[in-house]
């Protein structure tokens, strides 16, 4: 993901600026607060190839199993208005990707088919021999890998504002209404990531980590994609800001009967922005008859 790791070096130097705005921004312009998750049933940790994982469970045994992954610099707890939705009908799991929230970041270098190695690893430790996946950016990266690898793993597979390939940027140039977003986004990141992780001055480690695999990963081959079995939804927003909608729509149609959903009104940030569509969508797959 080129745009990510360039976007990334200018948030490196840059402060959020003061923009005095004499309406509010669009819906898709926001970066709103996320509520607190419930009370788990059971978290803890699992040690996987030199990381300490954290992961979480909510309505344990009390349905179908569904893990939540989340994008990249986030940690679980971006999944507070999903859990709360989906441990009604499903028990639900969620985990802090290596080196981002609890979780260590551990001596290797970051990479795709690491995160999903480590997913099965909490997987395996709960219990869920087969569960759906629901990922956000860099956690959909990791289900469709799962999808693909995995496939008696995975039941059901959606993925937000996910790209299959380093070539996904868009042509044209960013709305000036989402100016300041992806530096007000950063900051929160660092403050969760320091008020979380076990290494709390670590986070410009976790930042060159992630900019290193942004410059190298994901490269999904469409005979990879078109091996995928699971019933999927492609989904993102109509002010996907980083992507190409040609990559997304492209991503959906190299799925065999992948369903390609995109949310009006909300940007890459759209599960933050409109949980009660985001929900909506999740809930077509996961509830949807086999």
């Amino acid at each position: 993901m080129r745009w990510m790791a360039g976007a990334l070096a200018v948030l490196a130097v840059t402060i959020a600026p003061n923009i005095a705005l004499s309406q509010a921004p669009p819906l898709w312009a926001t970066v709103p607060e996320v509520p607190p998750l419930p009370r788990p049933d059971r978290s803890g940790f699992v040690d996987n190839d030199g990381a300490k994982l954290y992961f979480a469970v909510f309505h344990r045994h009390g349905g179908s199993p569904v893990i939540l992954l989340h994008g990249g610099f986030a940690s679980s707890d971006s999944w507070g208005f999903e859990v709360p939705l989906l441990a009604k009908t499903h028990e639900v799991i969620v985990m802090d990707t290596r080196g981002h929230g609890r979780s260590t970041l551990g001596p290797a270098p970051l990479s795709y088919r690491q995160f999903a190695s480590d997913t099965l690893a909490v997987l395996d430790t709960v219990g869920a021999h087969k569960a759906s996946v629901v990922g956000l950016s860099d956690g959909g990266i990791t289900g469709l890998i799962l999808a693909i690898e995995h496939p008696e793993r995975v039941d059901r597979l959606f993925v937000w504002g996910a790209t299959f390939s380093t070539d996904a940027d868009p042509t044209g140039p960013p709305d000036p209404a989402m100016k300041g977003m992806g530096a007000v986004f950063m900051a929160r990141m660092e403050a969760q990531y320091r008020a979380l992780s076990p290494n709390p001055n670590g986070f410009n480690d976790l930042r060159a980590s992630l900019v290193r695999l942004y410059g190298q990963e994901p490269s999904l081959t469409p005979a990879k994609l078109g091996a995928i079995k699971s019933p999927t939804i492609v989904a993102d927003g109509a002010h996907e800001q980083f992507i190409a909608q040609a990559h997304t729509a492209m991503l959906a149609h190299l799925i065999p009967r992948a369903q390609l959903v995109i949310l009006p009104n909300v940007s890459h940030g759209g599960p933050q922005q409109d949980p009660a569509a985001f929900g909506a969508a999740v809930a077509s797959l996961l509830d949807r008859p086999e």
